[in-house]
């Protein structure tokens, strides 16, 4: 039997509502936000990632899915969405328009990571980018809708995390501080991060390998290096947040290892998920345009693994469904007048369904019952002379005679 490769999930039948509903909440809530929706293409030019993201880092490295094209060409399915919308935004010419400057995505990612619970090679995320805007206001309006988007979905015990990793300027000092704490220690850092150590030192106190994790307790603070100016920021952002009672923790350990990265960095975690605890992130990225070779432009997102996100909702959760209407028709006259009264249910906008298999009442009952359907038209020879039908609540068992030409407007006035 042919299985699915190592690390994807298919998104069963049973479990499609639920993720409905959560990405229903994420695009009301990035509309709300005054966000537009961009959809950007699966898979890019290798080049894209490996400017954006950085030849250094694990995912350009390790775990992009890269394939030469019939040209020639390298090109790899999409590990992250930021550096997509960059490009895209490049190439149309949407920064000319303040009304595009906001902008949300939806759909998969592509990672060849070591599988685990909420973590996968084919992964989905909703994500945000703001453009162009340097005010701290943007930094907190973008932490609030993850947070509400986390709250209105009911997840629970969360806690916000932030820091700010100043500008490059800010930090050229302080890793040469750090570099000069951990050069003694290098023994006692696992092996990515004696690599980090030359090529990418702030990822260091980010690692949770413990024995890294012990060995920087004592590590240099980067706030304590900040410049007026990126403390100014992120007091204002810390503000605004508390203006606005989300509750947040200061991380010092939250950093973001490349050079377009600037001042804010936040993540949110569940102590629901074991080791892979962060279900949101994000931070400025005041370089990123500039690297794609744009004019400066100050920049800010989030992204969130939507996998993560659906281990996380109660499972009491309501997901506001469609009322189900199973026509059940059977005899030799019922039967087709069933199918006929079936298509102008559709045509009428109402969700209906038959069992084109079953020939008896009992068993297309039966059908009705494992789809759970809400109401069942019971259609047979004798309903067709008499031009009615029998409406039949499938959970009070309650039934009512109603007339060929009335159902649908029964229906539609709530039964």
């Amino acid at each position: 039997m042919l299985r699915s490769v190592k690390g994807i999930k298919d998104i069963l039948p049973d479990q499609a509502a639920q993720w409905h509903h959560i990405e229903t909440v994420a695009r009301t809530l990035a509309t709300h936000y005054g966000f537009s929706e961009i959809r950007i293409p699966i898979f890019e030019f290798t080049e894209l990632y490996a400017r954006s993201i950085g030849g250094a880092t694990d995912i350009v490295e390790k775990e992009m899915y890269t394939f030469p094209d019939r040209d020639g060409s390298s090109l790899t399915l999409r590990p992250e969405g930021t550096a997509g919308v960059v490009r895209a935004v490049l190439e149309h010419k949407l920064l000319d328009s303040p009304t595009t400057r906001k902008l949300f995505y939806l759909g998969p990612m592509f990672r060849h990571e070591r599988p685990q619970a909420g973590r996968y090679r084919q992964f989905h995320q909703f994500g945000v980018e703001a453009l162009g805007i340097e005010d701290p206001l943007i930094d907190v309006e973008i932490i609030s809708l993850l947070w509400q988007f986390f709250s209105t979905l009911g997840l629970k015990d969360l806690t916000l995390h932030m820091n700010s990793i100043g500008t490059l300027d800010d930090r050229e000092g302080y890793v040469r501080k750090l570099k000069g704490y951990l050069s003694s220690k290098l023994d006692s850092l696992c092996g990515n991060c004696q690599r980090r150590f030359t090529a990418n030192p702030l990822r260091i106190l980010d690692c949770k390998v413990p024995l890294c994790h012990e060995t920087t307790q004592e590590a240099p603070i980067l706030i304590d290096d900040l410049s007026e100016q990126s403390r100014i920021h992120f007091q204002a952002v810390l503000e605004g947040l508390s203006a606005l009672e989300i509750p947040y923790i200061i991380n010092h350990r939250l950093v973001r290892g490349l050079d377009y990265y600037t001042r804010t960095t936040f993540e949110i975690t569940s102590p629901h998920l074991g080791a892979q605890s962060t279900i949101g992130a994000g931070g400025r990225y005041d370089g990123l345009v500039q690297v794609l070779q744009g004019p400066a432009t100050p920049a800010i997102g989030f992204a969130v693994g939507l996998e993560r996100v659906s281990l996380l909702i109660p499972e009491n959760t309501s997901h506001a469904q469609i009322p189900l209407f199973f026509v059940a028709g059977f005899g030799e006259t019922g039967k087709p007048a069933a199918f006929k009264l079936l298509h102008t249910l559709r045509q009428a906008g109402i969700r209906a369904d038959t069992d084109h298999k079953g020939n008896t009442l009992k068993a297309l009952l039966r059908t009705a019952d494992k789809l759970k359907a809400d109401y069942s038209i019971i259609l047979g020879d004798d309903e067709v002379r008499s031009e009615h039908v029998i409406l039949r609540n499938m959970q009070t068992k309650n039934q009512d005679t109603v007339h060929f030409k009335e159902i649908t407007q029964r229906i539609h006035r709530g039964l």
